[in-house]
């Protein structure tokens, strides 16, 4: 079974640098989601200078992960309304279809 080879790549959280190994493949990823989190990291700290490094790491996951789910959510929500919208309009197809027929 061929492992695929994994890189350290260096993420950086509030001036603080983290070593995480990953593919290739998941190296763009990885950056944007450290990139991500340090930007809300730092939006936390602005608002509230008296927080340690890990609660503000914990509320920026928090927060971010609310958002996450939220987005779910959403989108759950939008596919009802879009098969809900398909099974009208194939209902109307199908009425038009055999009016045609007769």
């Amino acid at each position: 079974m061929n492992v695929p080879l994994t890189q350290p790549v260096p993420l950086h959280l509030l001036d603080r640098e983290f070593m995480v190994s990953c593919t290739e493949g998941e190296r763009e990823g990885l950056l944007a989601a450290a990139s991500l989190l340090n930007t809300k990291m730092r939006e936390l700290r602005t608002e509230s200078r008296t927080l340690g490094f890990d609660r503000i790491a914990v509320l920026a996951a928090l927060n971010l992960t609310h958002e996450l789910l939220q987005m779910r959510s959403r989108m759950t929500s939008r596919d009802q309304e879009i098969l809900q919208s398909l099974g009208l309009l194939r209902n109307r197809l199908e009425v038009a279809l055999n009016e045609s027929v007769q």
